[in-house]
């Protein structure tokens, strides 16, 4: 007898081949058999009328604290995520010192939203060196696999101190000490390494993070570091887009950099690309280029959201409105006496005239533009980015002006009821067209960061959902093909992301028609009590990891089965 056997499904096997209908033996940790499997399985699994798919592989997380006490990754797991790669952005937690613990929680919180308290309290803080991190994670009951590439920002600072934040070129003492730290690192078991070069991410003090001035030889002497260990891979977040002139100097600048560096290392470079309505062309120039540079030998693989990346706005987090005082002060009471005070004619007139009145604010801080702000009422998550569905809309309808219709909405919907402000990939059509792109990866879903404010981990599902069932624009092999096989191999996780005799057993048995994801909801559960967003998800009748089942009709089980995968 085998362990399990999954019967009669339609497979997908992430390799980009057609479906077919096959069995799927289990023994152990590994896929035995796909095809006809004769021998009965200790657990048999139903799949007659549902895809099955290797699990899915999510490259682009920050899940590096939330791991030490939420060991599923939800709501990634309940998406069909088995695999997460934490470490993006060059933010992570180790390399540190005992003194700088403070340092990089506070570092964190400033560039991905997750609070510094929170982490401080949730992580034992065990470990100095990126390798000791891994064995930590590795302690843990996980139920995801969970693999790593060390980050930039906390790498710099350990080695340069508070030198790490200037613009002056690192010593060549620095850089040779850099580079052997990364190379310990993925001698360790890390997948590569990370860095933002994003004059967006910033320390508290407002600085831009270690590693945004860093020269071209220290990130080659990296790079080479990981070049003389044979593997690793290298994740950025690109200067594309931004402080650039019509030449697009800066776009220009860091495309050649990464092109050399990947070209000289031999390992394939991965960053992220949005499109974007303030440079609506900029994302078909990027693929562009990247096309002729992968012509001259360079492994660059841009990465993009599978919809828009977006806030969140409603009463439960944060409003478009929170900067004026009467909102502030709302906002600033628990959120059981915020539903409640809705029913205050006084505040409301209050709210609604302070919203109308002309205001200096401006940048990030201003009131947003209510035709950008889209209804995500309870229940399915449509993101619907129709003009019909904006806030404007709605107030058009209601006869009433943007705030007082988000008042309204929000009381209708007992307070539930979300706004979508797509930052990045507001243009649909642009995603489709990225998506389709062979050059492309899927990721940016950035699970376990700007917890309070947005919720992308769901991007597997509303793919599927969106892209292959109900517009048909990308096929099912195509789909999974990008949710599996692409991430696994782009960071060299060898028996992942296919299914295939001998793969490990991560698999995911879906039921494409009732496949969903709803509307983000607050909850109050990581550590001190802290918010964030959850997104639960239908239509997953089983996701196993490593031979076991994680979760059964979209409930999480009490089997732990992950565990920390490299590339060696």
């Amino acid at each position: 007898m085998h362990d399990i056997v999954i019967r009669g499904g339609d497979v997908v096997d992430g390799t980009g081949a057609a479906p077919r209908r096959a069995d799927v033996a289990i023994d152990g940790d590994r896929v035995t058999t796909v095809g006809t499997v004769a021998e009965r399985g200790r657990r048999e699994l139903d799949a007659a009328g549902r895809v099955v798919t290797p699990g899915f592989v999510d490259i682009h997380t920050h899940l590096d604290a939330q791991l030490f006490w939420d060991s599923t990754a939800s709501p990634s797991s309940r998406h069909g995520v088995t695999t997460v790669v934490l470490g993006n952005c060059g933010v992570t937690f180790a390399p540190v010192r005992a003194d700088a613990h403070r340092y990089l929680a506070e570092m964190m919180e400033s560039v991905e939203d997750l609070p510094a308290d929170t982490i401080m309290d949730g992580l034992g803080w065990s470990w100095e060196s990126y390798g000791e991190y891994l064995r930590a994670l590795g302690g843990l009951s996980l139920g995801v696999n969970v693999g790593g590439m060390i980050g930039h920002c906390a790498l710099r600072y350990y080695v340069m101190g508070e030198r790490s934040l200037e613009e002056t070129p690192a010593s060549d003492e620095d850089i040779a000490t850099m580079a052997a730290v990364v190379g310990e690192a993925v001698a360790a078991g890390a997948l590569g390494f990370s860095t933002s070069r994003s004059f967006l991410h910033t320390v508290p003090d407002g600085r831009p993070v270690p590693g945004t001035f860093a020269g071209t030889p220290e990130l080659a002497a990296i790079a080479d570091a990981l070049a003389r260990q044979g593997r690793g891979t290298i994740e950025v977040v690109p200067r594309i887009g931004e402080r650039d002139g019509p030449t697009r100097a800066n776009s220009v600048a860091e495309l050649a950099w990464m092109e050399q560096v990947s070209r000289d290392s031999g390992r394939p470079l991965t960053f992220a690309i949005m499109q974007s309505d303030r440079r609506p062309d900029l994302w078909s120039w990027v693929m562009d280029e990247v096309a002729a540079a992968r012509a001259r030998g360079a492994d660059l693989r841009p990465q993009t959201a599978a919809r828009g990346s977006g806030i969140l706005y409603g009463l439960a987090g944060r409003t478009p409105y929170d900067t004026l005082p009467s909102w502030a002060e709302l906002m600033a009471r628990p959120w059981p006496r915020r539903l409640a005070a809705l029913g205050d004619d006084g505040l409301r007139a209050r709210l609604v005239a302070e919203a109308a009145a002309p205001t200096n604010l401006s940048g990030p801080l201003a009131p947003k533009d209510p035709a950008k702000l889209y209804l995500l009422p309870p229940g399915p998550a449509g993101y619907d980015v129709r003009p019909e569905n904006s806030l404007a809309a709605e107030a058009a309808r209601r006869g009433v002006s943007p705030a007082e219709a988000f008042l309204a909405y929000t009381a209708d919907t007992a307070g539930l009821g979300l706004l979508y402000y797509p930052v990045l990939n507001q243009n649909l059509d642009a995603v489709a067209a990225m998506l389709a792109n062979p050059d492309v990866v899927v990721g940016v879903g950035d699970a376990g960061a700007h917890v309070a404010l947005t919720m992308d981990a769901g991007q597997p599902t509303y793919l599927l959902r969106h892209w292959v069932r109900d517009t048909g624009r990308i096929d099912l092999a195509t789909a999974v093909r990008k949710l599996t096989s692409e991430g696994a191999e782009l960071f060299g996780l060898a028996d992942r992301g296919r299914l295939a005799p001998g793969a490990f057993a991560d698999v995911n048995v879906l039921d494409l028609e009732r496949l969903d994801l709803q509307t983000p909801r607050m909850v109050a559960d990581f550590p001190l009590g802290a918010p964030r967003y959850d997104q639960p998800a239908s239509g997953y009748d089983y996701t196993l990891v490593n031979g076991r089942v994680l979760v059964d009709h979209d409930t999480i089980t009490e089997d732990r089965a992950g565990r920390v995968v490299t590339a060696l």
